[in-house]
This record gives structure tokens, sequence and C-alpha cells, in this order.
């Protein structure tokens, strides 16, 4: 979805609730921000958007953009979802628990 043209392309209806993610990138143009309270900000927006189901934790460590931290710094952004009143439950969605259910669903036995 990144590369898409503005405004998010969806899934047609009857596409499946869970089939999908949307994944929040943290380097600077892609959160307009550069630090772990604009990757929670990405994420409320998106999940204002297309609901908290749908929204997953992607990034680019090939060294092809400038990140504002590896993912030893992960733990900022929990601390910053959490800051902006997700709930421990939805903060785990967000930082993996969707793409787990995702690969889950999705993967062949």
């Amino acid at each position: 979805m990144r590369q898409q043209p503005q405004p998010v392309r969806r899934p047609t209806e009857g596409a499946g609730g869970q089939g999908w993610l949307i994944g929040i990138g943290y380097w600077e143009t892609a959160i307009c921000g550069k630090d772990a309270t604009a990757v929670a900000r990405a994420i409320k927006h998106t999940v204002d958007v297309v609901g908290i189901d749908h929204v997953a934790l992607c990034s680019d460590f090939d060294g092809a953009v400038t990140m504002p931290f590896d993912t030893t710094g992960l733990v900022q952004i929990t601390d910053a979802l959490l800051a902006a009143g997700f709930s421990d439950e939805d903060t785990g969605r967000a930082m993996g628990g969707n793409e787990i259910r995702f690969l889950l669903e999705n993967l062949p036995n």
C-alpha cells in the first residue's frame, strides 16, 4: 500500500474483514516526524480510518532511508502508543499482534 495514490485504497465490500494490513513505516517522510510520538500519531490516524485490526508496523532497515531508531527502540513506540491513550490490548495489536494473527490466518498449515 505504501506506493498507492491517496486516498488509501480499501478492500471492496465482501473482501473479508481480517485479510489485509496497512504497514506504518517509521521514517520521516512516512510519518511526518522523527520520533516515536510521530509513529503513534500515524498509527492513531490509520486506526481512525481503517480500525485497529488492520494496522501493522512496517520499517525499512536496508539503509535506503534514515530511521529515527533501530529495532532496539521499538519500546519507544509502545510507550508513545500508551501515552496516546491506546489500551494495552490495542497497543499489542499494533506492535505485532495483528501481524501474527494475519500470518496464522493466511499461511498454509
